[in-house]
């Protein structure tokens, strides 16, 4: 008998192990281009690949509308189920990665077919915590605790100066940020942009945090203030000859595989939570900053706005918007109005709250009072939570295999 029930749990525990182990292995996440290289490779994932991008070329998205047969459509879905097993259903891409843009181009195509458009809310990013272990060492850069600084933004550019990997990425983007190219243009804003991404994925965040989220003192506001909002170059990389509508901003970013990644990967990690102590959905200061500098050098790059509190937007407006007002309202109060944001800016220019900079469980809601929409932001983090329409006009990042070449 004894026998007999220590065979079972011996049995028990090697389910659970080997549950434990197909977990392990599912959740291993390997960067897109390795993982559609390594399926082409394979003779079964490389048919499986190319069946389903046959079908969406045949159909419209993952419904396959318009393959002819019922036959073909159990193909297609059988393609799209086998693929699911395979190291293309969990890729994802790093910031500032070599063929970061590939890689975005195979995430987007594939998992959008894949997972539908709910898998749309989430980031293609993989996180990158180690980026910010240095965090510790913010204490010797910044000083004194706030009340008695005398400034920040000034001692963070000093700092730059005197670390030759920001040094470096920082002269590579004030030379193209502000040379003029003609008498109608201010300079070479695709360059500037590409130059300021590099600054932001190369040098280390104590640095380049340092410059960006720079705390100033009640008695130098002004100029302190100006100083941390120069970091950027604006008039280069942020203004434009006229303020464009906040929505179509928006439709512009979704059109590069970078900037509507990293437009996703903001949502996600800084969404707001009221129920928080920190304000932040994930509980968590160092990937949202991380993401938020992840937009500066796109089309969306977001600077600080000239007010009394911290408060940063991309530069729009939404004038203009007729019967979608309110989305663009919304969609901008994403930005100028989100505590989760400026609770990281404010921690990280204070020196406080270090724990914070630690990965944390995200906010748990009860059963007996969550609503359907509140599970449905549960299982889409990057459904806003702060009143954020995530109606598909606002953050639907749409488009299929047909608009997107999978040509590898």
């Amino acid at each position: 008998m004894i026998l007999a029930v220590l065979y079972v749990l011996l049995s028990l525990l090697d389910v659970l192990s080997s549950a434990e182990e197909n977990l392990r292995v599912r959740t291993t996440r390997m960067d897109c281009v390795r993982a559609s290289e390594q399926c082409l490779k394979e003779q079964a994932c490389s048919t499986k690949y190319r069946t389903m991008r046959q079908c969406v070329a045949g159909g419209k998205e993952s419904n396959f509308s318009s393959v002819a047969g019922l036959e073909a459509k159990d193909e297609c879905r059988s393609a799209m189920d086998a693929l699911k097993q395979s190291p293309l259903y969990n890729c994802r891409c790093k910031r500032g990665m070599k063929k970061e843009k590939n890689c975005l181009r195979i995430y987007w195509g594939i998992y959008q077919t894949l997972q539908g458009n709910d898998f749309l809310e989430d980031s293609p990013y993989e996180p990158v915590n180690s980026r910010l272990s240095d965090i510790s060492l913010l204490a010797p850069i910044m000083g004194e605790p706030a009340v008695v600084r005398k400034n920040d933004c000034l001692n963070a550019a000093k700092a730059c100066n005197l670390n030759d990997t920001c040094k470096k990425y920082r002269s590579a983007y004030i030379s193209p940020c502000t040379s003029r190219v003609s008498t109608a243009e201010v300079c070479n804003k695709r360059k500037c942009h590409k130059a300021l991404r590099q600054f932001f994925d190369k040098v280390p965040p104590k640095h380049s945090y340092g410059m960006l989220f720079c705390s100033c003192p009640p008695n130098d506001q002004t100029a302190c203030s100006e100083r941390r909002r120069q970091t950027i170059v604006p008039v280069c990389s942020y203004e434009e000859k006229q303020r464009p509508n906040c929505l179509e901003l928006q439709a512009s970013c979704k059109t590069n595989y970078i900037c509507r990644s990293r437009l996703a990967d903001f949502f996600v990690n800084c969404q707001p939570e009221s129920r928080s102590l920190s304000g932040c959905l994930k509980e968590n200061y160092a990937d949202c900053l991380l993401a938020y500098s992840g937009l500066i050098g796109t089309v969306m790059t977001p600077n600080y706005l000239r007010s009394p509190k911290i408060s940063v937007s991309p530069y729009c407006d939404c004038s203009n918007s007729g019967n979608s007002k309110d989305d663009c309202d919304k969609f901008a109060e994403f930005f100028t109005e989100n505590t989760c944001l400026r609770n990281a800016i404010q921690a990280f220019g204070n020196g406080t709250d270090v724990g914070m900079w630690q990965p944390m469980s995200p906010v748990q809601t009860t059963t007996s009072t969550t609503t359907p929409s509140q599970r449905n932001r549960e299982r889409n983090p990057n459904t806003i939570d702060n009143h954020i329409n995530t109606d598909p006009g606002i953050y639907h990042f749409c488009g299929s295999l047909q608009v997107i070449n999978l040509s590898l």
